[in-house]
């Protein structure tokens, strides 16, 4: 049995905007304007860029090599198992409490009408919360053990109405109340340039698009990979750019001007659905908070509904790589990797009652944002190691723009903050544990590809102590802002050049290849036609 290449076009553009497009919408135009004022809106058109950035390098090698769980196999081609470990288990973890943490917020929004689902004037959920949680999560495993082209279905008929939602509330409150004079009432960027990166970053903007890796973790089941792939990530990226800059847009034009009196940092508007819920109770809009309760329900449970998917596509992959049991590469007869849905729910269940919201919310994001510098680093790496592998996508001028989106990666690692990176050290050194003792029991012989590795040392490191001197997420601030920045950029230039000599022999990275192209799945390489020729 092999994965069934059922997912179109529309269906993984869908699967990378159900993952951007959350219920933090909700929030976070209202977290950019007191960071950057009316200049939000810049920040959203750098976020999304840098987000652009580094997903066209994960397009071009995912449409090259179209495997699933790409997060962890991605590396494994370009820089060996070591590399692969680091970035898959970092990856995993974080996915595994992705479900989590949405079926969480789910419940959150819930509580108004069942307070006994969390505990009161907390983020906590009650015995009964966690069970109906469960419930929630064991519903997403069964979608998505149905099939791959079930589970693209039903997340295309969710992620319409998480589309179709945000748009009703952007245009009613552009036609409703619109005031012109807020955008320069306070200057247009009333804290410069550090106010539009502070949006970038702590406003949460950065963080709002790097859902468009689940599209990466289905590159295995998607047709016409070579063309759909990299479609589907710049289809993506850009629709939710329109959409969460047309949010702040319309947030920005219905506040009352007298909200924005002691300036944009005083801004707060008190609502459990968030500022947009307030705006439409102060206008009259009545109506509009049945559409914004349907996208604060809707969206946690599309996005929980991708990441239970994607994590199940990662975990086979790590279990392909030996970093986990075989026994979860095991394909159902649907073509699903059903073994690694169970284990994933199970952890995920069980994260329930052992890890608060707060702690599991600071997890997640030290877990999966490493992940997003394999993509650079492997797409510079494989034009080296592959120079003769048909590519129908390619990046012009690949060694600048992968270093950028390297840079841009290394910077969000970065605005993710201290609490997030003490986190993710911990983290990496328990999956390494873990990594080695999984080749002990599965007697491994293969050799480890070390030397590959050795450039994540002194880059980890470099990160560490920048984000314990820097400005963000309880960092010292021992380092100017600004100056942070430019550390952070020599930081990742340094470690890109350093990668990019540590990569894999050509021969090691074709074997690799072959390996997998011969065991797996014969559909893997959708240019071997005219390879042929």
């Amino acid at each position: 049995m092999k994965l069934q290449r059922s997912i179109g076009l529309l269906g993984l553009t869908f699967v990378a905007i159900s993952g951007m497009l959350g219920s933090g919408w909700l929030f976070a135009p209202e977290l950019a304007a007191q960071q950057a004022g009316p200049a939000a809106i810049i920040s959203w058109g750098i976020g999304g860029a840098v987000m652009f950035l580094i997903a066209i390098t994960f397009a071009e090698v995912s449409a090259m090599l179209p495997v699933s769980g790409g997060l962890a196999r991605v590396p494994y081609f370009s820089h060996g198992n070591v590399v692969s470990a680091a970035m898959g288990w970092t990856a995993w973890i974080g996915y595994t409490l992705t479900a989590s943490i949405e079926v969480s917020a789910m419940l959150q929004y819930l509580s108004t009408w069942a307070p006994f689902i969390q505990e009161p004037g907390t983020s906590t959920l009650t015995l009964p919360g966690s069970l109906i949680a469960g419930v929630l999560m064991i519903l997403m495993v069964i979608i998505n053990a149905w099939g791959v082209h079930f589970f693209s279905k039903i997340n295309t008929g969710l992620t319409w109405i998480k589309i179709v939602a945000p748009v009703i509330i952007i245009l009613t409150f552009l036609t409703t109340k619109f005031e012109i004079s807020n955008f320069t009432i306070q200057e247009f960027s009333p804290y410069g340039i550090t106010g539009i990166l502070a949006g970038v970053s702590t406003g949460g903007v950065i963080f709002a698009f790097v859902g468009f890796r689940h599209a990466i973790d289905l590159a295995g089941e998607t047709r016409n990979p070579h063309k759909t792939i990299p479609l589907a990530l710049c289809l993506s990226i850009l629709l939710c750019m329109l959409i969460y800059a047309g949010a702040q847009v319309a947030f920005i034009g219905a506040i009352d001007p007298s909200d924005i009196s002691a300036g944009w940092r005083n801004l707060h508007m008190v609502h459990d659905y968030g500022p947009f819920a307030a705006l439409g109770t102060a206008l009259g809009i009545i109506w509009i908070m049945s559409v914004i309760y349907s996208g604060a329900i809707i969206a946690p449970f599309g996005g929980g509904l991708v990441a239970t998917g994607s994590n199940a596509r990662l975990t086979m992959a790590m279990a392909e790589n030996n970093q986990f049991p075989r026994i979860f590469a095991a394909l159902s007869p649907r073509g699903v990797p059903l073994n690694a849905l169970l284990l994933n729910w199970a952890i995920g269940f069980v994260m329930l009652f052992l890890i608060n919201f707060k702690d599991m919310v600071t997890l997640n994001g030290a877990a999966i944002i490493l992940s997003l510098v394999a993509g650079p680093i492997a797409v510079y790496a494989l034009r080296k190691q592959l120079p003769d592998r048909a590519r129908y996508f390619q990046i012009p001028a690949v060694g600048l723009l992968a270093a950028i989106a390297f840079i841009a990666g290394t910077l969000t690692l970065y605005w993710s903050g201290w609490t997030v990176i003490q986190v993710l050290m911990p983290l990496l050194a328990v999956g390494l544990l873990l990594f080695l003792l999984m080749r002990l029991v599965s007697k491994d012989k293969r050799a480890l590809d070390i030397k590959e590795a050795l450039w994540l040392i002194p880059y980890l490191v470099a990160l560490s102590l920048l984000s314990y001197l820097g400005n963000f997420g309880n960092g010292t601030g021992i380092i100017p802002f600004g100056y942070d920045l430019a550390l952070g950029s020599v930081i990742g230039l340094v470690a890109f050049i350093l990668a990019g000599h540590s990569r894999l022999p050509d021969q090691k990275t074709a074997a690799y290849v072959v390996e997998l192209e011969g065991i797996r799945d014969k559909t893997l390489n959708p240019y071997a036609e005219f390879e042929d020729g």
